[in-house]
């Protein structure tokens, strides 16, 4: 059918077409055959217009012309009359292409490949272009060592002129490595030499990584490897005389043999500079590595090359080039080198511009520049604005490009491109307790806000027990010279004695200023001056460095002392009655063990034995005013999962004159960075804190430091190491049941003492009640009864004065993630504890300063950056916990990264 149709086309052209040999002058053009391209497309290749006398030679000029477009298999030109007739057949368009079977290389990579061809959806088929194609892929597999590849291709007609293509891939498998050879070596041995390789014969571990699987890329690399030490060692003669790559017929094997030639080791002689060199030599000196008497290197003359080209472009010569020669003596062994120096024109910057950054305002972004328009193009410059955009946290990615400008020879422009991620976080929580009732909590931070650069955070969490209101706002560039300012305010209500799971409750607000000074490229000072006002109030069971106990407010009752009065009264009393007197100055109490009196009112029983407690000494409310000074340095590579470069901050917080409490807390902060190979990456860091009071007073126990868990000591709960609070004093163990002595009348008409149990059944304020396993107390005021069976008799982490932890991590990357910009995984070990240099006498696992009590774990950890903050994960284990201490294997967060 094709056949004839072809037959007719011929015999149509030679009918329609038997003058356009005679000239003729063109009248008007007509196009048949067309189906997708436009006539205009034609018109537009054709070279060929109304008016125009043609011949023979025309027409054959035309067709080629037309022919060069690749649109068309077949094309005839002829007239009918004075119109020239064009008759065409289209190639048909690529509808759609599958590929199948691959693995090794990525769909999406042949499709570029194939792009890069001209094979693509939408495009001319061209099956020139399809076969040159196989041909390409197939030798790609071959130089992976994919010698049994096969690949087959297949072209199906669609409606309307289309094809479909179709690719089936068959990768075969890649051929192994059963042995390396090298030839002419006599100064290193095959196995130091070997050691160098990437590739490697078949192994115990090869299975594992693929270290025997033959590549013609990483053979060429292995080669620039034995290259490269021989030169860096003085061989500058050295030279790969041939490799051979032996198949066996299965293609399953692969033998390589590498012929060198080692020649005599050289050193350096004379250093100069040539060229047209436009510093002085003082200037540039100091970036030539290479000395006389030196054992040549390669690696040294490369790093001058590039050290000199740097220093060149900082003082605006953006495109000089430099090359080092060397002059080899091959009788002495001596090599000259002479750095010559090609400068060009020095560039000037006519334009920057940015692109990526669809949120982002470009203000934010051009006022980190240090490189500036129309200013001498600096190489310096342009880095460290790119180092400062990538700090900002923004970003995942940042690149810079220069291009001339067209015209001229001493113009650049430079492109700054983004990749922007999220900078802020984001959460809400909605969930029920039995005792904390509804918890409702939501949290927004952002580091730029609506592309402005500016950083806002806002909080608020609430339940039956908890109350925070929080807002803080900061302009890093509330000057153009970069000087910050930033505010918050903040309101803070816990009622935790309510539900008796705390030992103390505190009501708080306040609202800090602060301001930031740069004082070099890497460094900031900080000013904060901050206002609090802290209300404690100490319900029952607060612990003793809170308020000693009992207090004030101890419960008072009435009770038979006939069994007691030998050893237990030690003062007097009215023997006739049989009852203590619970006069208004005199209070009698109990202990764990046995009853005791206090013998002065001034001088609770519980001071004696511990000292009175932070309240006890300063009160219950407090406003205080604060002033901190900070400072900080940072060289980190970005902003958020750094692998580069160091930062520390030291910063001294105080109260100054006219606040209640005198006190200071001092803090260091620092990390390192050591990259190890292009892979890993080791990271030391450390946290440092000391805090004391002044003028008579102590740190506040609400501004203690503590240990434990992200960002800290993994592996322990959160803020649990360190020094325990000591216990309120309860008394489970006696049977006061027994002891309760009735004054009163069967319905309490004649009850006069405070502390009577009558039995009306009424509970009044004082009554003491027993049973069997516990013990209850009902307060002077008779709003509640507590029982001791809901109190914890160990105490919780109290915090301390003094705070040492650190830590090192090894940085390594995830297996099958592209992108590792946004992912952190670590192996980590790390140490700590908080000490306190006033320990209690009865406080639990607290000690000063003590090498011995750090706490140390190991484990592993992963960072992901996503939409709603970092997310978080860690599994680590302890390695030397004690009987106090708390421990919590797996740990995450959201809204923060270690």
């Amino acid at each position: 059918m094709k056949q004839k149709i072809l037959l007719l086309f011929v015999l149509y052209v030679a009918v329609s077409f038997a003058r356009a040999d005679e000239p003729f002058i063109v009248s008007d053009i007509r196009v048949e055959g067309l189906q997708r391209i436009s006539a205009a497309s034609v018109f537009t290749s054709l070279p060929i217009n109304a008016g125009d006398n043609v011949d023979e030679a025309a027409i054959r000029n035309a067709i080629r012309t037309l022919f060069r477009t690749g649109n068309f298999d077949n094309i005839a030109i002829g007239s009918d009359g004075s119109i020239l007739v064009v008759s065409v057949e289209e190639r048909p368009s690529i509808s759609e292409i599958n590929i199948e079977g691959n693995d090794a290389i990525e769909t999406d990579a042949l499709l570029e490949g194939l792009e890069g061809a001209g094979l693509a959806e939408g495009k001319v088929f061209k099956r020139s272009t399809l076969e040159n194609m196989k041909v390409e892929l197939t030798r790609q597999y071959v130089s992976q060592g994919r010698y049994d590849a096969g690949i087959e291709t297949n072209v199906s007609a669609l409606p309307r002129n289309r094809v479909e293509v179709n690719i089936d891939i068959d990768e075969g498998t890649t051929a192994s490595i059963k042995h390396i050879n090298i030839v002419g070596n006599s100064v290193y041995d095959d196995e130091l030499l070997l050691d160098q390789l990437e590739l490697n014969k078949t192994g115990w571990f090869s299975w594992l990584r693929g270290d025997d699987k033959y590549s013609r890329e990483k053979l060429s690399g292995d080669l620039e490897k034995l290259t490269s030490l021989y030169q860096d060692t003085g061989y500058i003669k050295f030279n790969i005389d041939s490799t051979q790559v032996s198949v066996t017929p299965d293609r399953e094997a692969v033998y390589i043999t590498i012929n060198i030639t080692e020649g005599d080791q050289y050193k350096i002689g004379e250093v100069d500079l040539s060229g047209d060199i436009v510093l002085t030599e003082e200037q540039l000196m100091p970036f030539i590595f290479v000395r006389k008497e030196q054992i040549f290197s390669q690696a040294l003359v490369t790093s001058s090359e590039e050290f000199l080209t740097r220093r060149l472009g900082g003082e605006g010569y953006n495109f000089a080039k430099v090359e080092g020669i060397p002059e080899i003596d091959e009788e002495t062994q001596i090599v000259d080198i002479k750095f010559f120096i090609d400068p060009g024109k020095r560039t000037y910057v006519r334009r920057i511009n940015f692109k990526g950054n669809s949120r982002t305002a470009d203000e934010v972004l051009r006022r980190e520049m240090r490189q500036m328009e129309a200013a001498p193009a600096a190489s310096g410059f342009i880095d460290q604005s790119k180092v400062r955009l990538e700090r900002l946290s923004y970003f995942k990615e940042v690149n810079v490009e220069t291009t001339e400008v067209p015209g001229t020879d001493d113009m650049i422009d430079l492109e700054y491109t983004v990749e922007e991620q999220p900078s802020g976080q984001i959460g809400a929580s909605v969930g029920f307790s039995q005792d904390s009732g509804v918890l409702f909590g939501a949290s927004l931070s952002e580091d730029n806000f609506l592309g402005s650069g500016k950083k806002i955070g806002i909080s608020l969490n609430q339940s039956d027990y908890l109350t925070n209101v929080r807002f803080s706002y900061q302009n890093p560039y509330f000057t153009k010279d970069g000087v910050s300012r930033g505010f918050s305010v903040f309101y803070t209500e816990r009622d935790l004695d309510e539900i008796n799971i705390s030992r103390f409750s505190t009501n708080s607000y306040g609202a800090s200023m602060s301001f930031g000074y740069p004082i070099k490229e890497t460094e900031r000072l900080g000013f904060s001056f901050g206002y609090t006002n802290t209300e404690i109030i100490a319900g029952f069971g607060a612990v003793q460095e809170i308020l000693a106990s009992p207090r004030p407010d101890s419960i008072q009752f009435n009770i038979d002392i006939d069994s007691w009065f030998e050893q237990q009264i030690p003062f007097d009393f009215d023997p006739s009655t049989d009852v203590i007197d619970p006069s208004p100055e005199g209070r009698f109490l109990l202990s764990r063990d046995d009853i005791v009196f206090p013998i002065d009112e001034n001088t609770p029983f519980a001071e004696q034995e511990f000292g009175p407690g932070f309240i006890d000494k300063h009160g219950d409310t407090f406003d205080d005013f604060t002033v901190t000074a900070s400072w900080t340095q940072s060289t980190l590579n970005r902003g958020l999962l750094a692998t580069r470069g160091a930062a520390q901050s030291v910063s001294l917080e105080l109260t100054v004159p006219g606040s209640d409490l005198s006190y200071y807390k001092l803090r260091y902060n620092g990390q390192r960075f050591f990259p190890i190979t292009n892979a890993f990456t080791l990271r030391l860091r450390a946290e440092l804190g000391y805090g004391d009071g002044f003028g008579g007073d102590d740190l506040p126990f609400f501004n203690h430091f503590y240990s434990g868990g992200f960002g800290s000591v993994r592996g322990f709960r959160s803020n649990t190491l360190g020094p325990l609070a000591t216990p309120a004093r309860f008394y489970p163990d006696l049977d006061v049941a027994r002891q309760i002595y009735n004054v009163g009348d069967a319905d309490c008409s004649t009850a006069t003492q405070i502390g009577e149990l009558c039995d009306d059944g009424v509970t009044r304020a004082g009554d003491v009640r027993s049973t069997d396993d516990e013990l209850s107390f009902v307060l002077l005021n008779g709003a509640d009864t507590f029982r001791t069976s809901q109190f914890e008799r160990e105490g919780n982490p109290f915090g301390g004065n003094v705070l040492i932890e650190g830590g090192a991590e090894l940085l390594f990357p995830l297996p099958f993630i592209k992108d590792q910009r946004s992912v952190r995984s670590a192996f980590f070990l790390d140490a700590g504890n908080v000490f306190s240099t006033d320990c209690g006498s009865q406080q639990l696992n607290c000690f000063n300063v003590d090498a011995d009590e750090l706490r140390y774990s190991f484990g592993v950890g992963l960072t992901w950056i996503t939409g709603f903050g970092p997310l978080t994960f860690s599994y680590a284990k302890p390695l030397n916990e004690s009987e106090f201490d708390e421990t919590e294997n797996f740990q995450f967060s959201l809204g923060r990264s270690f």
